[in-house]
């Protein structure tokens, strides 16, 4: 069974168990915790539509600038046990370091982008398209909540999926 035949609980995924997503190379890569996220398909004829999976990250995160320069990147999913690797790692930034460092987590390279070996989903992604929100565009409850103060809006990257990798 191919990996667009398989079905994901997208909700779930990311609104439980949140997931890093990681750009770069295993010798220059930076990954930060993401909990929105979305699958889908986009840019082909009816029935064959490619198979993407759009994240949203901030520009004020270092791990932005890696998914700009960038072609490929991972989102990875892992066990329970890592909650507390992935909130470090939501809540360190890799402008100070080697913030991997601190958790359980092992990097793996992979031929397009970096996985984790405790990572038990991970989707490799080609990076379509990329855009930032327009805050007049963003309803206000929103722009109340999330985008007070000058907070920039999130970029949206959608990436077509190339490869689904479950241990």
């Amino acid at each position: 069974m191919s990996f667009a035949e398989k079905k994901y609980d997208v909700f779930q995924m990311f609104n439980d168990r949140w997931a890093l997503a990681t750009a770069g190379t295993i010798d220059d890569c930076n990954t930060l915790t993401i909990a929105w996220g979305s699958m889908g398909t986009i840019w082909g004829p009816p029935h064959k539509g490619r198979p993407i999976l759009t994240i949203y990250v901030s520009p004020a995160r270092y791990t932005h600038s890696y998914l700009e320069k960038n072609e490929y990147f991972t989102v990875s999913f892992f066990p329970e046990e890592y909650r507390r690797d992935l909130g470090i790692l939501g809540s360190t930034s890799g402008r100070d370091g080697d913030k991997v460092a601190l958790t359980k987590l092992t990097p793996v390279a992979l031929e397009h982008g970096v996985d984790f070996e405790q990572a038990e989903l991970t989707f490799v992604c080609k990076k379509l398209y990329d855009h930032q929100f327009e805050r007049e565009r963003v309803p206000q409850e929103v722009r109340d909540w999330i985008y007070h103060g000058g907070f920039p809006p999130h970029t949206m990257f959608i990436g077509e999926i190339l490869d689904v990798i479950e241990r």
